[in-house]
């Protein structure tokens, strides 16, 4: 185990397929809630390895790159196949000992559904293990240590090429320019007039005019510049009502 995978408890960890997920959806999340004082983790299931574009030691650069950027306190890939990985046992193990190990409040994930198969099942998969998570009967060991059940209070999903209607919109309109700063770690990934690799859909000129827009039409709906949507696993609460924004 690397010395940043032994950070222990966060409040939000990001559990997503692939490096450059969180950055494309939730990055404005992660800096503005890094602004406030609170601790967030990322953990890819994958390194891209399939991805078109890269390859993947060069995709575990771009993501610690982008990791120091959004001052999230640690980032690792759980080297799932790319492409392949299913909710099997041992695949849900891996997740449900990595969700112990960081004991977070708050879990974001994948879409619920969208345009790269692997969005949709790794947030099945990371919901059910949050889930599992916190059966005590569910016995996972780090290094040889038993490790307590714990289970999220929410798990987030974020919206990703597909449009899905937001349950929660979180404001990044101060933090916009940082994750356009972060998801030019992915060089990559995105648009490069020099490059000889073939145009994958977030590779086009457009694209981050399509970022901005998608993100200019969530904080239309909340009264904000630029706002992230997410969706929820189960209902959200609230102890003030004049609170809502």
């Amino acid at each position: 185990m690397t010395r940043i995978e032994m950070v222990s408890g966060v409040d939000i960890l990001c559990l997503t397929a692939h490096p450059d997920d969180v950055e494309i959806s939730a990055a404005g999340t992660v800096l503005h809630h890094a602004a406030l004082g609170r601790t967030v983790g990322i953990v890819d299931l994958t390194v891209g390895e399939l991805g078109t574009r890269g390859n993947g030691p060069l995709r575990q650069a771009e993501a610690e790159a982008a990791r120091l950027v959004l001052g999230a306190a640690f980032r690792y890939q759980l080297d799932l196949p790319d492409g392949f990985f299913r909710a099997d046992r041992e695949t849900l193990m891996k997740v449900v000992e990595v969700v112990r190990r960081h004991r977070p409040r708050l879990v974001i994930t994948n879409a619920v559904r969208d345009r790269h198969p692997d969005h949709g099942r790794a947030s099945a998969l990371v919901t059910e293990a949050c889930f599992l998570s916190g059966l005590p009967k569910v016995v996972t060991t780090a290094d040889g240590v038993p490790q307590a059940a714990h289970r999220p209070l929410h798990v987030l999903h974020m919206v990703q090429d597909r449009w899905i209607d937001p349950q929660v919109i979180v404001d990044v309109s101060a933090f916009w320019p940082r994750k356009l700063e972060a998801l030019r770690c992915f060089a990559s990934q995105f648009h490069d007039p020099e490059s000889t690799e073939p145009l994958t859909p977030i590779a086009g000129r457009e694209f981050f005019d399509v970022l901005e827009g998608r993100a200019r039409a969530m904080g239309r709906l909340i009264g904000v510049e630029f706002g992230e949507g997410f969706t929820t696993a189960r209902p959200v609460g609230v102890g003030d009502l004049l609170s809502l924004s």
